[in-house]
């Protein structure tokens, strides 16, 4: 049956089996499991597991069953690797060409019909085949064989710049990076929901205290700008008052911002641990596809990879765009941190 977009079956003894979403992990709070099959988890937002669904299983000692396609380097290829040799873990890769449950006339067909990458990921398992329609995986895969994503220390001398996308109803991501000639030093990734702007420049001030950052400036996309109409004050005006100074990225336009990224991404250099949900989320960043034509169309898809991308975008377009941004700002944060000289905003 179906209730207020809930699927469940119900057998004789009592138990329950329950189909939820993933896209909006946060409904699941307050739930118990005994046990959750995660189908196709290369596509959920990691956080779902670690932070909601692993702890409803806590009180009833329950069991979790992952399922799914690889795709790219991301949290379902860590699961995997960390289950290889735990006694607490089964894990088992069905590979086409090892387990004999197609023929192999089937599989002939479908390699003709397939790119390699395509037969690769769906037939072969494989967590390096490249994900299909996705914006930046190529790039990000160029930065692993380059080893510019590894460990990235904080140079004290530098200043220290973010970048954000600030979401309303949907998550708010922050990217952490300076600039030392040439290359841009990606230091860590920050994305927190349902926390209004005084957590979030808290939890920014708390992170800069801990990591003994000096801060640069602060890039945010130009709706920053627009004023709300509960309170006649834009988000820019809200985080000035909290002590946040920011610049607003210039509008260039999502695909001139895709652009944008893609040329800075050879000079970036990750540090994989502080980065690691950021740089999940980029390598999964993709296009929409067209299911009645069956074809990618340039658009975005929109879920938990967006918000990380989105961020990202506004670091490129920064970095690419220097001359784009209100002078008067710029100014005057230049005049804050020359008179203060301190590790604050």
């Amino acid at each position: 049956s179906a209730a207020a977009n809930r699927w469940y079956c119900c057998w004789p003894n009592g138990g329950r089996v329950r189909l939820y979403g993933a896209d909006n992990y946060e409904r699941l709070r307050g739930i118990y499991l005994d046990d959750v099959v995660l189908d196709e988890f290369a596509d959920m937002d990691p956080r779902a597991w670690s932070q909601v669904i692993r702890p409803a299983l806590t009180d009833r000692g329950g069991r979790a069953t992952f399922i799914g396609t690889p795709k790219g380097a991301n949290s379902f290829e860590q699961i995997w690797k960390e289950s290889q040799g735990d006694p607490e873990w089964f894990a088992l890769m069905l590979k086409a060409s090892e387990s004999g449950l197609l023929s192999q006339e089937e599989l002939t067909s479908a390699r003709r019909r397939m790119t390699e990458d395509e037969y690769e990921q769906e037939f072969e398992c494989s967590f390096s085949a490249a994900i299909q329609g996705a914006f930046y995986a190529k790039d990000l895969a160029l930065a692993e064989q380059q080893r510019r994503i590894g460990r990235v220390p904080h140079a004290p001398e530098l200043r220290v710049n973010t970048a954000w996308d600030l979401g309303i109803d949907d998550a708010t991501a922050i990217w952490f990076w300076q600039q030392a000639g040439q290359e841009i030093r990606i230091l860590g990734y920050y994305e927190t929901s349902g926390e209004g702007l005084p957590d979030i420049v808290r939890a920014i001030a708390e992170i800069g205290r801990e990591r003994r950052y000096r801060w640069g400036e602060h890039y945010l996309p130009h709706d920053v700008e627009v004023r709300e109409l509960a309170t006649g004050r834009s988000r820019k005006e809200t985080l000035a008052s909290l002590g946040l100074d920011v610049l607003v990225v210039p509008n260039i336009g999502l695909v001139d911002g895709i652009n944008a990224t893609r040329i800075i991404l050879a000079r970036c250099w990750f540090d994989a641990e502080n980065c690691a949900a950021g740089l999940n989320a980029l390598r999964l960043y993709r296009r929409e596809f067209d299911e009645k034509r069956k074809v990618f169309i340039p658009r975005p898809l929109h879920n938990f990879a967006s918000h990380a991308a989105d961020a990202f975008r506004m670091l490129a377009v920064a970095y690419r765009a220097p001359m784009g941004y209100d002078e008067d700002d710029h100014a005057h944060n230049q005049r804050r941190r020359t008179a203060s000289g301190t590790t604050g905003y």
